[in-house]
């Protein structure tokens, strides 16, 4: 997640990456908020080339030439053919001196949105199965967002993402293991490919050793999978906030639910199209959610891949879907207000009264 304030311009989507704004115009208004990125790569060319740099200087064998082949890649089929390409894409990442490049360079690169917050996703159980520890994983982003903070002012942390694929024997290693950290971290989530993966009783261990530490819980539920999968994110994983979400519509009582309770749902839309989920930007939900009362956020999910930072997700779907300035000041707001993971005295900085 990504929270930033209004700057004196929108960015054009084209220039801001969104593959899917190519045809759309500039908004009329400032950029306004929110989301999250893995610790990966940036979507423009230098940083494409900075992934194949780190491969050739730690010796990890990527199936690539040069970033023009990389670039090629990021073309998906659904959300599994997107995780191959992220696993693959971790291995670069080994020591870190990694770590901290990659975090700060992605932080570099949103505070020229304007971004005041953000909620950075991490996949310790991938590193972990490498034979690569916390410590230097850990430390060194922690270090980079000190160094933001000091230097763009954007404030954030971690949310460890438990893969749903890996057993529960890795789950409560890598949740063990992070345990120095408890009061750095922000939050668990339930992540990976959701669709043929229940939460169900897998899940509870994990929630419950997390839940020791005191950290928020999330769940990436709604988007391949459907609104069942976000009933389950709901009832046994007792979210406070659902990543993307979307396909909650098919089931009213859970979009009433999830209304009443003021769940919010991370929708990404570039991501969606991007994924799939939409075969185009008109016929995202967003706004149909939006008027049913949920708590909707936009927000850019793995902009490396996705082909669009934080401002192109507001201006493609003010440009499609035709969202007013009011109505994208609203979206922005709403993830603030919800105020969880978000202290109050960074709320007051965000965003103006």
């Amino acid at each position: 997640m990504e929270i930033s304030a209004p700057p004196k311009f929108w960015a054009d989507p084209v220039a801001a990456g969104c593959n899917n704004a190519r045809k759309s115009p500039s908004p009329r208004s400032s950029q306004i908020c929110p989301r999250r990125n893995c610790t990966c790569t940036s979507r423009d060319r230098s940083s494409r080339k900075t992934l194949i740099a780190l491969a050739q200087r730690n010796g990890a064998a990527l199936p690539y030439p040069d970033a023009d082949a990389l670039r090629r890649a990021y073309a998906f089929d659904n959300l599994q053919s997107f995780l191959d390409l992220y696993y693959l894409g971790l291995t670069v990442l080994q020591t870190g001196t990694d770590f901290y490049q990659m975090t700060a360079a992605y932080l570099t690169r949103v505070a020229r949105e304007n971004v005041r917050h953000a909620e950075v996703f991490i996949s310790p159980q991938a590193h972990l199965r490498r034979g690569i520890a916390m410590e230097p994983i850990v430390e060194n982003i922690l270090a980079a967002f000190d160094d933001a903070r000091a230097h763009h002012g954007i404030t954030g942390g971690l949310i460890a993402g438990i893969q749903r694929q890996f057993d529960e024997k890795t789950r409560i290693a890598m949740i063990t293991a992070l345990k120095p950290w408890r009061d750095r971290l922000l939050a668990w989530a339930w992540a990976g490919l959701s669709s043929g993966t229940r939460h169900r009783n897998s899940a509870r261990p994990s929630r419950w050793r997390a839940g020791d530490y005191g950290w928020g819980t999330v769940a990436h539920a709604g988007e391949e999978g459907g609104a069942d999968y976000v009933r389950e994110a709901l009832d046994i994983l007792k979210v406070d906030r659902i990543d993307h979400g979307v396909r909650c519509e098919a089931d009213p009582d859970l979009v009433d639910r999830l209304a009443d309770r003021g769940i919010p749902l991370t929708v990404c839309p570039c991501s969606n199209i991007m994924l799939r989920v939409f075969p185009n930007m008109k016929s995202h939900n967003i706004r149909r959610l939006h008027e049913a009362g949920l708590c909707v956020t936009v927000n850019s999910d793995d902009p490396s891949y996705f082909g669009g930072y934080i401002n192109a997700n507001f201006a493609v779907i003010q440009a499609a879907l035709g969202f007013t300035d009011d109505e994208l000041w609203q979206l922005a707001r709403k993830r603030i207000h919800q105020r969880l993971f978000v202290g109050r005295c960074a709320q007051q900085s965000i965003l103006p009264s």
